[in-house]
């Protein structure tokens, strides 16, 4: 069974990463894979040293330093190990059945990539620990995450509940209504209150097509309210959130395509940057 892939750092933020997991693995009644990357950390300029010091001592910074990465490596591991073992004593008294951890060294992207195969869903934090005091700054790693990722997305912020609503951003493409039914089939939103909102764009039949993707969320028992605004669409949307205190977003991924990304891919990449609720990103 595929698994919901959970990225844990030990941040500020780990705790609401870690009760959107809870609450996607509840709902969805997967797996939840906790997952603890060690990422290099980028030493500073020993090799650079040899014109201002001498060979001895140079080479006995070295060795120091070599040292201090060694005791740096195995406190990292053995943090990381406790982060792993408390979470998933959480998630077990959250009555999750089924939990795995996972540790990793290496890049965080490339270490959710390799899981792809066993991925259902990722949960991330928007921001880690080297934004701990800024939730406002993107993580550096999600916007590369989200180009590579095959399995949805949430996004969480530096706080987590269930949401008691969510909305839909529509734009009457066929990868929208491909998103549209990622969400009928997933079961992750089921039972929750949509919002299925479009503003108005060079797309065709806009008002017909948001309107039998209404009729498609009605048949499978979503409770749907469709709105068709106008203006820009970032700051539509955003409008209609803050009236409407949506709790939770959905939107589809960037762009395939670089002449389409500046279009399609800004918005979302707005979104990503400026959002406080989580957000759920389906390619």
């Amino acid at each position: 069974m595929k698994k919901i892939i959970t990225c844990v750092d030990g941040s500020a933020i780990t705790q609401a990463v870690t009760d959107a997991a809870i609450w996607s693995a509840n709902k969805l009644q997967h797996p939840l894979c906790f997952l603890h990357t060690i990422e290099r950390q980028q030493q500073h300029g020993a090799d650079d040293l040899s014109g201002a010091i001498g060979l001895g001592a140079r080479s006995s910074l070295l060795n120091e330093m070599t040292e201090l990465d060694e005791k740096r490596g195995k406190m990292a591991l053995e943090l990381g190990q406790q982060l792993l073992e408390d979470l998933a004593t959480q998630a077990k008294q959250a009555n999750v059945e089924q939990v795995e951890t996972r540790q990793r060294h290496g890049d965080v992207v490339e270490a959710i990539i390799d899981l792809s195969d066993m991925s259902r869903l990722i949960v991330i934090g928007r921001c880690g620990e080297n934004h701990e005091d800024n939730f406002k700054a993107l993580g550096s790693h999600i916007e590369t995450l989200l180009r590579q990722a095959s399995a949805p997305v949430l996004l969480v912020p530096k706080q987590f509940s269930a949401p008691k609503s969510f909305m839909i951003a529509y734009d009457g493409r066929a990868t929208a209504d491909k998103a549209l039914q990622k969400v009928i089939d997933g079961g992750l939103l089921h039972g929750t209150p949509c919002h299925l909102v479009a503003v108005k764009n060079k797309e065709r039949d806009l008002a017909p097509k948001l309107k039998l993707a209404t009729q498609r969320l009605q048949e499978q028992g979503f409770n749907v309210k469709a709105e068709l605004l106008e203006g820009p669409i970032y700051d539509s949307l955003m409008a209609y959130k803050q009236a409407n205190d949506i709790e939770l977003m959905v939107m589809g991924a960037f762009a395939h395509s670089k002449l389409r990304q500046l279009f399609v891919g800004s918005n979302t990449l707005r979104m990503l940057e400026t959002l406080d609720i989580p957000l759920v990103v389906l390619r």
